[in-house]
């Protein structure tokens, strides 16, 4: 099948046409959480990012296996080597079994992914599942010399590696920059070079999480992971690699060295990266102390948030910018994504109420019939959600001027207006209606006061009482509800 959609490649830095390896099967690989904390905003643009890329991969036909890793051992604390594993030092706080706080928090993880309407991906392997998988990758680079043991430890090295291929591909670094970055570290402790990563760890007699190895017991090193299981159910060579930007030195680095140092060959076509989430500038994350939890987000219960934020509009504010782009939270940027969102809602709402004519008039005509193609035509171009966005809030407007007989539109471009505008909001970009909580409980209800009171206004009109028909009107403008009176009727909004 050939291919419009073209994406942007960090190994090359441009961008490429998209062409599977063995389409119309596609491979996608992408990175996800550690699983010893509730997950935050800065887990929630990957997973976004990528569940944008697995639907439209999936609606322009092609078969995809999407493998998101579980990362349940081997991610140290202090860097990817040193330090107590995060999962088993959470055990320890809180005196739990660490897959106890594993389990916890990967169910944590998936509630959350269900609130954003994030799809689940094929497979989801565990870490700790695939610990004999990363053995075998570690025996394989080290017979064919690009590992060392030292002290029942195994170390990648580097230089080695680099004599004969390249370190540093992905991230444009040279291997002097890197030993010269290393060398700012006191010592090298058990490694021939401070810049060689772990491939397998010596568990100390404390150490909890422990499997026994031709070499020692222990624990496979961070990296491994998924090198391991993406061959193991993507192929030794797949399509789609993604991850946040933070990612790519030195954990996807890693990852391209260590399959082609136990293969002889890359394993990963495209490597795709979203940008970071920022608050003043600065990554978010629970290194940096200043994450704010998706749960915090859904009830506003954080110092940093003015009120709480659906799901939905943390979906939206993240397409609200290329996924490329630097996001920077604050609470207006919020507040312009509930009401972009809310705008795009009414709009698609609003269609049930559109009658169509005879024929359109020709502006309408025009929006309409080049809507498809221009949002295809976005997406096609590495994901450009936001211009997609920006063309949905065109036909919004075409969609208010046909409420109001401003307008007139025909048959079947109102149903093609309708299909365009719902597959791309709901099908591709993920969005839907957010109902079933007691806000929408309490909305509805309100909704129904409302109308009671605009029927004792239509009474009032019928009555020929046009200064309480007129006063009803007048008070609802002030409470923030706009009245409008139709040929077919009475239509309200509240000007959110």
């Amino acid at each position: 099948m050939e291919s419009k959609l073209v994406i942007y490649n960090t190994l090359t830095r441009q961008k490429e046409r998209f062409e599977p390896i063995n389409a119309p099967h596609v491979g996608m690989y992408v990175c996800g959480p550690t699983v010893y904390g509730d997950p935050h905003l800065g887990h929630a643009r990957p997973a976004i990012t990528f569940d944008l890329v697995f639907r439209y991969l999936k609606h322009l036909g092609y078969k995809v296996r999407y493998v998101r890793n579980i990362t349940d051992v081997g991610h140290l604390e202090h860097d990817a080597d040193e330090g107590e594993d995060k999962i088993a030092k959470k055990a320890r706080v809180e005196q739990l079994e660490p897959m106890e706080v594993a389990q916890y928090y990967t169910n944590r993880y998936h509630q959350a992914m269900d609130a954003l309407n994030v799809l689940p991906p094929s497979i989801e392997p565990h870490a700790t599942g695939h610990i004999i998988e990363q053995q075998q990758l570690v025996q394989q680079i080290l017979d064919n010399g690009f590992a060392y043991k030292s002290n029942g430890s195994i170390y990648f090295d580097i230089e080695a590696y680099n004599k004969k291929y390249q370190y540093g591909i992905l991230s444009g670094r040279s291997l002097e920059n890197i030993k010269d970055e290393s060398r700012e570290l006191a010592g090298v402790g058990e490694k021939h070079n401070q810049a060689d990563f772990a491939l397998w760890k010596k568990a100390a007699p404390e150490h909890i999480m422990r499997w026994s190895s031709p070499w020692s017991d222990g624990f496979p090193g961070w990296h491994c992971e998924c090198t391991a299981m993406g061959r193991k159910y993507l192929g030794e060579t797949f399509d789609i690699h993604g991850g946040g930007m933070d990612l790519v030195f030195p954990h996807h680095e890693c990852e391209i060295a260590q399959a082609t140092a136990a293969m002889g060959h890359p394993a990963v076509k495209y490597w795709m990266h979203n940008n970071m989430l920022t608050i003043n500038g600065q990554k978010m994350g629970k290194s940096y102390n200043n994450f704010i939890t998706l749960e915090q987000f859904f009830t506003g219960n954080h110092p940093l948030l003015e009120k709480p934020y659906t799901a939905m509009t943390i979906r939206f504010f993240v397409l609200s910018a290329h996924y490329r782009g630097t996001v920077d939270f604050s609470n207006e940027a919020l507040q312009a994504a509930e009401k972009g969102l809310q705008k795009l809602l009414q709009g698609i709402s609003d269609l049930d109420r559109v009658q169509a004519s005879a024929k359109c008039d020709a502006e309408t005509e025009k929006i309409v019939k080049s809507l498809r193609e221009k949002c295809y035509d976005a997406m096609n171009d590495d994901f450009a959600t936001p211009q997609v966005i920006s063309y949905l809030f065109e036909a919004c407007t075409v969609v208010n001027k046909l409420v109001d007989h401003k307008a007139t539109i025909c048959a079947d471009c109102l149903k093609e207006l309708s299909d365009t505008m719902r597959l791309f909001a709901f099908d591709i970009l993920g969005l839907r209606e957010e109902k079933g909580n007691s806000s929408d409980a309490r909305e509805e209800a309100f909704g129904k006061v409302v109308d009671m009171v605009l029927d004792l206004r239509a009474k009032a009109k019928a009555d020929k009482d046009w200064a309480t028909s007129d006063k009803i009107r007048d008070e609802l403008a002030a409470a923030g509800f706009e009245v409008k009176d139709t040929k077919d009727g009475v239509t309200w909004r509240l000007n959110k």
